[in-house]
Order: structure tokens, then C-alpha cells, then sequence
């Protein structure tokens, strides 16, 4: 693949190698993972191995490939990386299953990518992108962002359950929802700039169609898919969500880009009422502001404002967790630090820390 500057001329489009998504997908794992090699690393944390370890070792077992289960602390530090591959270096393993929410399946990436294998994602929730992705997020021992690496190429195969994920909680849907909600608009700002994918070239028309449909699928399903997780029992509605959360959304945010909205993390995360918000229901909030950034028409604002109150997306700071009226300090310091957000450079136009901070108070001041 062309690295470098080279790469910017190129219009380039990367996935994972499978998806498979369904009630009891999970007995697909074993004869996934036979693809590998004869010999797995099963990653998760204490939870997650609970939930799916023994019915991942049975379908490895049929399969005729060891499993092998290794405890993920529960936060991707450096040295919480440097134990594990301590740990799965003697074992020579051909593959690594990730298994788990974002920060499990993240673990599960950086040792496939130390050890220099493929990993196979299982997520439990839908609550992110990350099962596609080929990046991980590494932070430091006070959980601040460190850096961001990226895999050679991305998951072999995406395996989804959704048996599994209509037993999570609801929140946890809302915040995949949140964070595919954006898609749509960052990767269509990001086009228009001209600006550079996660694998350093153009986006696709590909991703723009991608981006559509995922925004189509959100409007058109979200309250069957919530209605399904209380019943905590799949159905189309729920396969229709799942499917624009994990792969669609991941697509997009790959092979499209990104802009305001997952800029603002950055400037949310700078307010420790707020910071702790699940990620995309940050998003969500973000989606907000660059929707009012971009100058939308009132009929589509109110429309999206009563689709986010209906299946309860955060509309406000205090929703968020502020849990006070926003102060000009609070603008002004996530003002400035969503604009220092590389993605912020896919968007119309350059922005000051004035129009930002206008338009989150724009924003704030609207009666739901």
C-alpha cells in the first residue's frame, strides 16, 4: 500500500476481512479462528471471559484449535500492554481473539498487533466502532490520551452476537447510536475538504453511500432497536442498528473521515463533569454543534432535536453531566480545545474559537 505523501493522491478504502452478525453468531468463532492456525489467545477482561469464555473454548475445541484465555487488567496503558505480551509470547500463538466492549477489544488489537498476528474482534456491546477498526487507543496511568496506534490492516473478522448485545444495557446502545449518528455529516465534510482518511488517502464515494445509509438505518430503526433491547430479545430492528453502529459507523469513520463532532471529544473531555460522558454520547452532543456550525435549516433541526428527546440522546451539557448552566469559561475552554483537534481541519471553513464557542451556546439555550 502507498505510504507517506504518496498516499494522499490515492483514494483508498480498507475493511475488515469478514462480518458476521446474528443470534448465536458466536458459534462461528472456533471455525473462525481455525482460519488462523491451531492455537488462540482469547482477551477479554474478568467479565467478559466469564460471559463468553466457555462457550468461545467449546466452539474453539470443535473446531480443533487451543484456546488459550488471558485477563485484560481493564486499562490499555503501556504497561498493561508490555505485561500481556509478557504473558502470550511463550505460547506462540497464530491469533488473538479480542472479545468485549471498546476498551477489550482495544487490548485485544495492541497485542495482536505486538505480536504481530491477526485478531479476530467479538464485541459484546454495540456501544462503538472499535471492532472494525484497524487503530487502539493507548493512554497513560492517569487515563489521559497517549497516543493513538494503528494495526498493520484491519480484524481479520468481526464476529457479533446479537443474542449477546441485546442484553446489554440501554445506555450503552444510545452511545453507539451517538456515535454513528455523526457519520453522515463528518465524512461528507471531510470529502469536501479533500481531506485524508485513517489510511492517509481519499475517501470513496464508497463512503459517502456508506454514510447515508447509516444515518437512513439510525432514523428508521432506533426505536424498534430499543424497544428490542428491553425485551432483550433481537429482531430486525435490533440487526438493522448493530449492523449501522459496529460496521457501518467504522467504515465511514475509516475510509470517510472525520470532523466537528468527534472534534469536540477533545473539548468535553476537558471539563471533568462532563469528561467521563461514554464517547458517543460525547458524539452525539458534538453532532449538535457542527449541525448548528453548518448552518442547517430550523425544520431539520427541530427534526433531529425530537428524534434525539425521543430515544434519549444528550441534548445539553447537563445531560452530559454538568450539572450547572454552562459558564463563557466552559465555551470558551472547549472552544478552544475542539479546535486544536486535527479533524477540525475537514470542515468548510476555518473556524474561531468565537463561532465555536457561539454556536455550543446556541446550542445550550435552545428549549427542548
Amino acid at each position: 500500500m502507498p505510504t507517506g505523501e504518496q498516499a494522499g493522491s490515492y483514494r483508498i478504502f480498507g475493511a475488515p476481512l469478514r462480518y458476521i452478525q446474528g443470534p448465536g453468531a458466536l458459534q462461528q468463532i472456533g471455525q473462525t479462528a481455525a482460519t488462523l492456525g491451531r492455537h488462540v489467545l482469547l482477551v477479554a477482561d474478568a467479565l467478559v471471559l466469564d460471559m463468553v469464555g466457555p462457550a468461545v473454548a467449546e466452539s474453539c475445541d470443535q473446531a480443533g484449535v487451543q484456546l488459550t484465555r488471558l485477563q485484560f487488567a481493564g486499562e490499555i496503558t503501556p504497561a498493561e500492554i508490555e505485561r500481556m505480551v509478557a504473558s502470550a509470547r511463550h505460547h506462540h500463538a497464530q491469533g488473538v481473539i479480542a472479545a468485549g466492549g471498546g476498551k477489550g477489544i482495544d487490548a485485544g488489537k495492541a497485542l495482536a498487533h505486538h505480536l504481530q498476528v491477526p485478531v479476530i474482534t467479538l464485541p459484546t456491546i454495540a456501544s462503538n466502532d472499535a471492532p472494525t477498526s484497524k487503530i487502539y487507543v493507548v493512554y497513560d496511568e492517569q487515563h489521559r490520551l497517549l497516543k493513538v496506534e494503528h494495526m498493520a490492516s484491519n480484524p481479520h473478522a468481526v464476529i457479533v452476537d446479537t443474542a449477546l448485545i441485546a442484553k446489554a444495557p440501554r445506555q450503552l446502545l444510545l452511545a453507539g447510536m451517538g456515535d454513528a449518528i455523526s457519520k453522515k455529516f463528518e465524512v461528507a465534510q471531510c470529502h469536501a475538504a479533500q481531506g485524508q482518511n485513517i489510511f492517509g488517502g481519499l475517501g470513496t464515494r464508497a463512503a459517502l453511500a456508506l454514510a447515508d445509509v447509516c444515518f437512513d438505518m439510525l432514523l428508521q430503526h432506533a426505536d424498534g432497536a430499543l424497544a428490542a433491547l428491553d425485551r432483550q430479545t433481537p429482531d430486525a430492528h435490533l440487526e438493522a442498528i448493530v449492523e449501522a453502529c459496529v460496521l457501518l459507523s467504522g467504515l465511514c469513520f475509516e475510509n470517510g473521515g472525520l470532523s466537528v463532532a468527534h472534534s469536540m471529544t477533545r473539548g468535553l473531555s476537558a471539563l471533568p463533569e462532563t469528561a467521563h460522558a461514554l464517547h458517543g454520547l460525547q458524539v452525539a452532543y458534538g453532532t449538535l454543534v457542527q449541525w448548528q456550525l453548518e448552518k442547517r435549516p430550523p425544520p431539520f433541526m427541530a427534526e433531529m432535536r425530537a428524534f434525539y428527546k425521543r430515544i434519549g440522546l444528550p441534548m445539553s451539557l447537563r445531560q452530559l453531566g454538568l450539572p450547572r448552566a454552562a459558564t463563557a469559561q466552559d465555551l470558551d475552554t472547549i472552544a478552544h480545545l475542539t479546535l486544536a483537534a486535527p479533524h477540525m481541519r475537514h470542515f468548510a471553513r476555518t473556524l474561531t474559537v468565537q463561532e465555536m464557542a457561539q454556536a455550543i451556546a446556541e446550542i445550550e439555550n435552545e428549549v427542548f
